[in-house]
């Protein structure tokens, strides 16, 4: 395979997007960045700021067909945009609002609405190609590159719809909650559609009121591309949603109940995708069904001596994954959570994502986690846990988490807090939550 094709089987009046309540065929889209790749700076690397989705797809798009390789950054911030202008000085800015990084020529997306639609060729992209550098921030905060083919964005796309039994030109819509900069939003809601002939909605809708809205605006069937934190507050809202065919999910595990009431709400099933910046997708499973995820065709797992790789050949090289997992076979394996995911307290060992489960599952709570701000490997960590539960009192949330975990795991403290510091993909960092650990130890004595 020494080519792939830019877009999947489109014909030219096809919906490709709904964008700002306007319909974007394919034929609109194609004369849209041939215009726009003819307009971008003379630079070898863009860093694509869009907040717009389908503006996102347009600069994407008119990168590739220029052979320029489009930046994603871990994050907005000055410092993040600075670390990548400096490991790529070269590249250049493209954005839709008045944000860039320091130093590097910007270029602000061109209005594109009144192109004319045209019939012409869906350009053909090599293979081998470098579409995208995605970074992840380790605990220095120093950007790590991971470089995304052509071959293996649009590899996984197809693997991703042949696990949930989908094919090309079945006329899905596409909503998002997720950002489209980052690995799961730019796989799911980018690639996903586009490489199969679907239309996609431009807008990210965060609250239940305009997800429900956003869904209302495109026909069926439908697909919600989300994260357990949106899914939450949907069904928290008591609102009725438009009948979707699917559910995707990402960025944190599910539980059982929560899987359930999602079904439930939204009349389908709801799929797990597992995956990291690294290796992008690597398996699914419905949650409502089972405990183990099965890896996407093409890919293998490794065992090592240390730890376990994902294998495929549109991947560099052997990728260790960054849990630990029991092998359930060839294909398929069991979640544990992160190597630095397990306390120790007093001898009894537990894991930070299963005692973040227990938490959630609680009546009441809105979002909660816990916290080891200590050293985890000497027995005396303390752990601590945040929790939005308006309805709640932390005497009740404590009452409900000893009866549902070991009593050397319940928190000391215990704060309520009026949200959690989530980042766009609702992850929360150590430092953002040791400097919430500040923030509550300044407002209540220890132990409140």
């Amino acid at each position: 395979m020494s080519a792939v094709p830019l877009l999947g089987p489109y014909e030219c009046n096809d919906v490709l997007a709904w964008n700002e309540g306007r319909v974007v065929t394919c034929g609109q889209f194609l004369a849209q960045i041939e215009i726009l790749s003819g307009l971008l700076p003379e630079r070898p690397a863009v860093i694509n700021l869009t907040e717009n989705r389908y503006g996102f797809l347009a600069g994407f798009a008119a990168a590739l067909i220029r052979g320029q390789t489009t930046l994603l950054p871990p994050g907005r911030s000055p410092q993040a945009l600075s670390q990548i202008a400096r490991l790529y000085p070269d590249s250049y800015c493209l954005s839709d609002g008045e944000a860039g990084a320091p130093g590097l020529l910007f270029f602000s997306l061109p209005d594109l609405h009144e192109s004319v639609p045209a019939r012409m060729p869906i350009p053909i992209i090599p293979a081998a190609q470098t579409a995208a550098v995605v970074f992840t921030s380790g605990s220095t905060g120093e950007p790590r590159p991971n470089v995304k083919t052509w071959s293996s964005l649009t590899t996984v796309a197809r693997h991703t719809a042949a696990r949930l039994g989908l094919k090309a030109m079945d006329n899905i819509s596409i909503v998002a909650t997720v950002p489209h900069s980052h690995m799961y939003g730019l796989e799911n809601s980018i690639m996903l559609p586009t490489q199969h002939g679907w239309g996609l909605h431009a807008g990210r809708p965060l609250f239940a009121a305009d997800v429900r809205s956003t869904l209302a605006q495109v026909p069926p069937p439908r697909i919600l591309v989300t994260t357990p934190l949106h899914m939450r507050a949907c069904i928290g809202s008591a609102l009725r949603f438009p009948e979707l065919a699917l559910v995707l999910s990402a960025t944190a595990p599910l539980s059982m109940g929560m899987a359930g009431n999602a079904e439930d709400l939204f009349r389908a099933p709801v799929q797990e995708i597992y995956g990291f910046t690294e290796a992008g997708s690597v398996a699914m499973r419905r949650t409502t069904a089972t405990a183990a995820w099965r890896l996407l065709d093409g890919l293998s797992l490794k065992q090592g001596a240390a730890d376990c790789c994902v294998q495929a050949d549109y991947l560099p090289g052997p990728i260790p994954l960054p849990d630990m997992i029991t092998p359930r076979g060839a294909q398929e394996f069991v979640l544990h959570g992160r190597g630095g995911d397990v306390v120790n307290i007093g001898g009894h060992r537990a894991s930070l994502g299963d005692l973040n489960l227990r938490l959630n599952e609680i009546e009441g709570v809105e979002d909660g986690v816990f916290f080891a701000p200590d050293e985890r490997d000497t027995g005396n960590t303390r752990l601590i846990a945040f929790v939005v539960a308006p309805e709640r009192s932390t005497a009740e949330i404590l009452s409900a988490l000893r009866n549902a975990i070991d009593p050397v795991f319940v928190p000391r403290p215990l704060y309520r807090v009026a949200s959690l510091p989530r980042n766009d993909t609702g992850k929360l960092t150590r430092e953002s939550l040791l400097g919430l650990v500040q923030a509550c130890r300044a407002r209540f004595s220890d132990g409140a």
